[in-house]
């Protein structure tokens, strides 16, 4: 097979496997209802994909992970507030406040 018909059916094959699940809620509607253990996984969907988002942007510096990273040390108070605190705002107030503590200091 040549690279070009690979690069095509890789393309179809992709393009099948985005749109066929998302087209079979449509599709099938209320016909068909995801088992309790399903349901209960896809609740945390929205959560995985936001860390999945989240945690390289905050682990990795220039493409390598720097234990020093000044943005791990505002994640830990990010979460450290959110676990203290109901306020929706505190986590954010939390993260900016030690980020912005770490560009005061010398060096």
């Amino acid at each position: 097979m040549s690279a070009e018909a690979t690069l095509w059916l890789t393309f179809i094959a992709i393009g099948l496997a985005s749109t066929l699940p998302r087209a079979s809620f449509i599709v099938l509607g209320g016909r068909v209802r995801l088992p309790p253990v399903l349901q209960r996984a896809l609740r945390y969907a929205p959560a995985a994909a936001l860390a999945a988002i989240v945690v390289p942007d905050i682990l990795l510096v220039g493409g390598d992970v720097a234990p020093l990273n000044p943005k791990i040390a505002a994640a830990i108070a990010a979460i450290a507030a959110a676990a203290l605190s109901r306020n929706p705002w505190l986590p954010f107030i939390a993260g900016m406040a030690v980020l912005a503590g770490y560009r005061l200091l010398p060096g």
